[in-house]
């Protein structure tokens, strides 16, 4: 069992605010493994982030998240720029929580906790993840350019306490208002693209917005990224493609292209909408991404 204190970074507002209300109970799982915990909550975007990196550099060695996938996010950046190699662990309680279904983390958060304690108990070797990077931020499962960046961005001005069917709403809200096609130049070793898209998504995991399969073969320990890209398509037929989607069966579909890249670089014609493991980024046209095999520990 490990004897060092283990640095828990939470945000209190993720999934609705139902990690804040779970926080008193997972530290008493803690507790009585006798494990002791100190607690970081964030306050802010990008709170969580320095607060990792100033932990981190100062000498933590275990970092665990309590929150989701913009929380993930966020601690994974602080660990890189912190430069410094620590254990990571999640527990899911988020609204998609992708990264953790990418990994084989238990989707209940009380289970999650459970099996946490009992391999940090029982001195479990961590085991190796990849990250991605695009331009100078980190990404642990994904980044999404195009329509499925749109869904995002409605994604996260829906209120409802609706779980992760909050993006299926936000996907219908913006077929209701139109599809864009926007113009991309893709260049990697394996590829060289030039046209109008409905989405190019650059997958490290295999999920997105918790309901969407939406690159089945992607393995986060492959030291590979996975590029797809959408063909223009009609609101009817991304509706008919939704079911396929949501099941993971639409990769030979006709307007969907996938290959393996280390590394690729896509050029947009105009400012286009992005989502980095589904944090919103400015417009921009400019896109470089790399693997990073093996850089996270995982427990």
């Amino acid at each position: 069992m490990t004897d060092e204190p283990v640095s828990l970074f939470i945000n209190p507002t993720a999934g609705r605010g139902r990690a804040g209300r779970r926080l008193p109970q997972i530290q008493q799982h803690f507790e009585r493994a006798g494990i002791t915990l100190e607690v970081f909550a964030s306050r802010a975007v990008g709170d969580m982030e320095q607060q990792v990196a100033a932990q981190v550099t100062a000498g933590a060695n275990h970092v665990v998240v309590v929150g989701g996938d913009g929380s993930v996010h966020e601690a994974v950046n602080g660990i890189q720029h912190a430069g410094k190699p620590v254990t990571f662990s999640v527990i899911p309680s988020g609204t998609g929580n992708d990264f953790a279904k990418a990994c084989g983390i238990a989707p209940d958060w009380q289970q999650a906790t459970e099996a946490l304690v009992g391999k940090l108990r029982n001195g479990d070797a961590p085991r190796a993840v990849d990250l991605g990077r695009m331009n100078e931020r980190y990404f642990a499962n994904g980044v999404g350019i195009g329509f499925d960046a749109r869904v995002t961005r409605v994604a996260r001005s829906i209120r409802w306490p609706i779980g992760n069917l909050v993006y299926l709403v936000a996907l219908l809200r913006c077929l209701y208002s139109g599809v864009a096609s926007p113009q991309l130049e893709v260049r990697s070793n394996s590829v060289h693209f030039t046209g109008p898209v409905t989405l190019a998504t650059v997958c490290n995991g295999s999920w997105v917005g918790g309901l969407f399969h939406i690159a089945p073969p992607a393995d986060n320990a492959d030291a590979a990224l996975d590029l797809l890209i959408a063909a223009p398509v009609s609101r009817l037929r991304i509706l008919a493609l939704l079911p396929k989607l949501m099941r993971g069966v639409h990769m030979h579909e006709p307007e969907v292209s996938h290959e393996l890249v280390t590394s690729v670089v896509i050029t947009a014609s105009r400012d286009v909408e992005a989502h980095i493991d589904g944090e919103m980024q400015p417009p921009q046209r400019h896109f470089e991404f790399e693997i990073l095999p093996g850089r996270l520990r995982l427990l």
